[in-house]
């Protein structure tokens, strides 16, 4: 299927059922905008220029021709347990984009108020959305599947916050993040339809998103159509968690309404990175008790919500066998994606070894224990002759005063092994191809936390030292003399924004 096959936007093909799918509503107009972020190379994709109209369309105050400003209608489980309707509460997708590169809904968070947003006031700050502004275009940058960030806007106004929900709201600066996707909608968009029992809205539903994103299975008749597509559903969402678990990425709060349906990272909230290694870290302050959404157990939390999904889709699949059968893929799936992943970060070739995951749980637990850092812990096996120095690296790699001779001896006989394995690679390429997949650098939270106070202050320029230095994540880079490389520091330890977040934003 080519993008000129596209007949309708999703607002298009969903407004005439009124407030089943969405509502039309318009962006709140912004006193003062101010553009402190722009992505340029998605700039070049959807062949938009950076200027004082854009400007005006991005913080809603102007449209553009053919732009129908809508906000979704979706339902959610939240920590596990069904809220019932949600929706876009402060986002608004202005219009889609389709052209030979393909289709981008645009979508501005933080324009006002929808008919979906509840007790709150449609706004973003600046903090969360800068966040979401670089990482978005990070994680696209690391290869992983993401939503896209094509700007960041100051709007002029300020906006009250409980940062910590401790009774301490703050005056903050109001933001606007322009988000780009082939599609927003999400797990819920199913859930909140199926809820209704609304089986023909649901069809219409699936049946425009298998059409425009999953075209083949529209060649499949009844319910094996509905079971194929959520079987590509199930595949996608297993390979996004293996993608996650490589890079040491936490979305902090896996609900189904934040769940896409085309298996991309979307809405990047509580967010963080794996700095030392530990499975069961949360950046989410909301999380702390229970920890449901904490690292390890995020490949769980995904089949937790491709079940709910599934019960979602269950009137159009109409067959508990098929259901099964679709969600018995996503732990094979995901565990040979994830062994992939690992072998291609390791340096081993799977054909040449009897790749196991006792090898790789041996590494992950010594990491644990040794707090060594995730990120720098693989990029520097990249190096050449890394072994002359390993054990010196691990103990200055690790977040303890000073790494115990138990382990240094556990790590010996670890690297002893992983020598040999890496010794049946017979491919000169070894060393690159490791580059490819071991980024030097990731937008660790603490870094995120400088341009936030930078912004604060109107010094905007780590917004763009940053989004050019995470768009090249790859490239070589001293381990020990280039400061975007380096561990978090002490002063960010316990500091809010640097390795814990709320849902504030």
């Amino acid at each position: 299927m080519t993008v000129d096959e596209i007949k309708s936007s999703y607002f298009d093909h969903f407004s005439k059922e009124g407030s089943v799918f969405l509502s039309s509503v318009s962006p709140t107009p912004m006193p003062r905008p101010e553009l402190i972020g722009w992505s340029a190379s998605l700039a070049q994709l959807l062949n938009i220029d950076r200027s004082e109209v854009t400007l005006q369309i991005l913080a809603g105050n102007k449209l553009p021709p053919g732009f129908k400003p809508y906000a979704s209608r979706y339902g959610g489980h939240q920590f596990g347990h069904w809220a019932g309707q949600l929706g876009d509460g402060r986002a608004i997708t202005l219009g889609q984009v389709v052209n030979l590169k393909g289709i981008f809904e645009v979508q501005i968070k933080g324009s006002g108020l929808t008919p979906y947003s509840r007790r709150g006031d449609g706004r973003a700050v600046l903090r969360s959305s800068l966040r979401e502004f670089i990482c978005s275009e990070a994680m696209f940058a690391l290869n992983i599947p993401t939503t896209r960030a094509l700007s960041l806007s100051l709007t002029g106004e300020k906006v009250i916050r409980d940062i910590l929900y401790d009774g301490n709201p703050q005056s903050e600066k109001g933001a606007i993040v322009t988000r780009v996707s082939p599609s927003f909608v999400r797990f819920g968009n199913f859930e909140i339809l199926a809820a209704d029992k609304n089986v023909d809205a649901l069809r219409k539903l699936a049946d425009y998103i298998i059409q425009t994103h999953f075209p083949a299975s529209m060649e499949l008749e009844g319910p094996t159509r509905y079971a194929e597509f959520f079987r590509q559903v199930v595949t996608k969402t297993a390979d996004l968690m293996s993608d996650w678990m490589a890079v040491g990425f936490v979305h902090g709060v896996m609900n189904t309404d934040n769940m896409s349906i085309l298996g991309l990272t979307i809405d990047y909230g509580p967010y963080g990175w794996v700095e030392e290694f530990d499975p069961d870290f949360t950046p989410n302050t909301t999380d702390f008790s229970h920890r449901r959404y904490r690292f390890s157990h995020q490949p769980q939390v995904a089949l937790w919500n491709l079940n709910a999904l599934a019960q979602a889709l269950l009137p159009l699949i109409q067959d508990k066998d098929l259901v099964k059968k679709a969600l018995d893929i996503y732990q094979s799936q995901y565990e040979t994606s994830f062994l992939q992943k690992f072998s291609n970060k390791l340096g081993i070739d799977l054909a040449a070894n009897e790749m196991d995951a006792s090898f790789i749980s041996e590494m992950l637990g010594l990491l644990y224990i040794t707090q060594n850092d995730y990120t720098r812990f693989f990029r520097y096996l990249c190096s050449e002759n890394f072994e002359s120095h390993f054990l010196d690296f691990i103990q200055k790699n690790s977040y303890l005063e000073k790494v115990s001779q138990e382990y240094v001896d556990r790590w010996k006989v670890w690297l002893k092994e992983y020598i040999d394995r890496v010794s049946r690679n017979t491919s000169i390429e070894r060393l690159n191809a490791m580059k490819q997949v071991n980024p030097s650098i990731i937008f660790r939270n603490y870094l995120a936390q400088q341009a936030i106070d930078r912004a604060d202050q109107g010094d905007y320029t780590l917004i763009e030292t940053y989004l050019k230095e995470l768009m090249q994540p790859f490239n070589d880079r001293s381990l020990t003399d280039d400061p975007i490389t380096f561990k978090r520091p002490e002063w960010a330890n316990d500091r809010p924004g640097c390795s814990i977040l709320s849902c504030s934003s």
